[in-house]
């Protein structure tokens, strides 16, 4: 098979977004969130965890801390306790307190709205930068990728990059999606990815890309 070419593979990625549309035509975070300041601390505790697992855990979270302040003046060992179960729970504690405080002190207690001032956040990488901006602001700054768009641009073969790549990964994808679809085009993969384009067992007869991807029923 002759290597496809970059315009080629913008073409097949503007039929792979159309056919996602069409199939999810509402897809976004499977999070539970009101605000930008949830939607972050969300992002954060999503972290090797499943959505589902941490919509149990914020649905009291969010009633407890409801201000950038409120989560800065909270103890380390008791928003521990509060999310061990999302996992890393020290870590993302850690995160969730040292942001909140920088977003409390510097942004005025919002979420700012730009990726510099994302990335300058402690504990917020591009993944999560790039979730809060598109999916709570509609600024298309980066695709956000996570195991799902990893595993689902591979097997599209929209980059040749491992799953230990994020950042080359996203630079690949970058190229191919026009920046008005960034975030859409993230939370359509990752719904993909999810539900149809498994890990364990892909089921390319219900994928609505399935002759659209180099990599259907070859998995």
């Amino acid at each position: 098979m002759p290597r496809e070419s970059k315009t080629d593979k913008k073409k097949r990625v503007a039929k792979i977004i159309r056919r996602l549309r069409k199939a999810c035509p509402n897809a976004t975070t499977e999070l539970n969130w009101s605000n930008p300041l949830e939607l972050l601390v969300a992002t954060i505790l999503s972290a090797q965890c499943t959505d589902a697992r941490v919509n149990i855990v914020t649905e009291k979270l969010f009633r407890k801390y409801r201000t950038a302040s409120d989560y800065a003046a909270a103890k380390q060992e008791t928003l521990e306790k509060e999310i061990r179960t999302t996992g890393f729970f020290r870590n993302k504690a850690k995160s969730i307190r040292g942001a909140a405080a920088k977003i409390a002190a510097d942004f005025g207690g919002e979420v700012p709205k730009t990726m510099e001032e994302m990335l300058s956040l402690p504990g917020v990488a591009r993944k999560t930068a790039s979730v809060v901006l598109g999916t709570a602001y509609g600024v298309n700054e980066g695709i956000a990728v996570d195991t799902h768009v990893m595993r689902v641009s591979g097997r599209l073969k929209l980059t040749r990059h491992k799953t230990n790549q994020s950042d080359r990964i996203e630079k690949d994808l970058m190229e191919l999606v026009p920046r008005k679809d960034f975030s859409s085009f993230s939370h359509m993969i990752v719904l993909l990815g999810r539900y149809i384009c498994t890990a364990g067992k892909p089921n390319c007869a219900d994928c609505p890309v399935s002759d659209l991807c180099p990599s259907a029923f070859k998995v």
